[in-house]
């Protein structure tokens, strides 16, 4: 069983256009991703990568087609079914990082595994810091962390949980070429050892080429379903 599969996915939005018409962000898009898979969607700004991604977790609706998560067909759901499943099924790495302020860096990373109700929230939050090289910085807050340090952070967060999946959305997109290349190898060291299925929206064309697959939207479409050459690179 596929762990994303997307049939005939299309989304607009009424009164967007220039002339106050509907418009299309996109359109028949369909492709599935198995179980331990690592995709990469590029393509240019604007073209609804991100966009996509928010459909494929269920963070907004489509207007048009299907996205069934792990056998889930997300349209049964309501809005409380999906932020569950998502709960129980995703890790989420964002470009701003998206960690709470008044929390510290071990807060932050325990923070779903205590929504879940896990007793060794603590515990499994500390390793992945440990993972990640901050074993020394679990008490600072974001504000005393470096953006490359916030991005760790955000990495242990996601993959804490030990989620089937990982979406990331352009997770070096605030970071310097160094720090960002850094936070990627990270990424997949990590999703090769917890042997999740990845999903990357990113406009980088070297970090896409390290997927397995890669997925390139124009305009609103799927216009290339490739192999990545670079995926056998650790």
């Amino acid at each position: 069983m596929a762990a994303v599969a997307v049939n005939g996915l299309g989304k607009t939005v009424k009164g967007a256009g220039r002339d106050g018409g509907e418009l299309t962000i996109l359109q028949d898009i369909a492709f599935s991703v198995m179980p331990g898979e690592s995709l990469a969607i590029i393509g240019a700004s604007g073209s609804g990568k991100s966009t996509l991604l928010g459909l494929l977790a269920g963070l907004d609706l489509p207007s048009t087609g299907r996205v069934i998560l792990d056998g889930v067909d997300l349209s049964t759901l309501d809005e409380d079914a999906r932020a569950a499943l998502r709960a129980r099924l995703l890790g989420f790495v964002f470009q701003s990082f998206q960690l709470l302020p008044a929390l510290t860096a071990l807060e932050n990373a325990m923070l779903p595994l205590e929504i879940a109700g896990r007793p060794d929230a603590a515990g499994r939050a500390r390793q992945c810091l440990q993972q990640v090289g901050l074993e020394h910085r679990l008490r600072h807050y974001p504000r005393q962390l470096s953006g490359g340090e916030q991005q760790r952070v955000a990495l242990a967060r996601a993959f804490a949980s030990s989620p089937r999946l990982v979406f990331a959305d352009e997770p070096t997109g605030n970071l310097d070429a160094a720090t960002g290349q850094q936070i990627i190898d990270l990424i997949f060291e990590m999703n090769a050892r917890q042997g999740t299925t990845l999903l990357l929206v990113t406009h980088d064309e070297a970090i896409a080429r390290r997927c397995r697959r890669v997925l390139r939207i124009a305009e609103g479409r799927l216009v290339e379903d490739r192999a990545g050459s670079d995926a056998g690179r650790p």
